[in-house]
């Protein structure tokens, strides 16, 4: 008796994670604009969902030092954004993002060759430029970042845009109606 009494809250809690466990079975997870980065999953009954018709319009404002030996946190997560708007039926061609990437996050915008001279590994950072760019997504690098840090523009990754600065970039799209979001 005493072996079944001690079995019954394990049952119990395994019988409650279930249905938490069935829900993230194969397809749970979907990544429909940019594959395999950013994951999403869009519930049924989630509220406050985005109009297909609708034009967004998003500044991502990237400037953590990250692991210069993983893709970006902050890149990941616009990806995240891009695919959750996806999922949701808008239509690319209504998403206006822009990735703005300064400071220590400055070093993910360089080239492949750059990246590798510098940190003696490849640049985990391509893949996900490259998808965001296919996606629709502006990426800018702040010039005056790239100067602080001893770069140069032939240094950038050419899917990267260099911005006159972080500062007046962000400056320039908010005064447009871009929403902000900082990274």
């Amino acid at each position: 008796m005493k072996l079944r009494t001690s079995l019954l809250p394990l049952v119990a809690l395994l019988a409650l994670a279930s249905p938490a466990l069935a829900q993230q079975a194969p397809g749970f997870w979907t990544t429909p604009a940019i594959k395999g980065i950013g994951p999403v999953h869009v519930w049924p009954q989630a509220t406050l969902r985005p109009s297909a018709t609708a034009t967004y319009k998003a500044v991502f404002d990237v400037t953590k030092d990250g692991d210069a030996n993983k893709t970006d946190a902050a890149l990941a997560h616009v990806a995240r954004a891009v695919n959750v708007f996806a999922a949701a039926g808008v239509p690319l061609a209504h998403l206006e993002f822009v990735v703005v990437i300064h400071g220590p996050a400055t070093p993910v915008a360089l080239s492949a060759k750059s990246f590798e001279a510098k940190f003696g590994h490849p640049n985990p950072n391509l893949h996900v430029i490259e998808a965001l760019k296919k996606a629709g997504v502006r990426i800018l690098v702040c010039g005056n970042a790239i100067g602080d840090m001893g770069y140069t523009p032939s240094e950038i990754n050419p899917d990267v845009k260099v911005a006159l600065s972080a500062l007046s970039t962000l400056i320039i799209l908010q005064d447009q109606g871009y929403a902000l979001l900082a990274m």
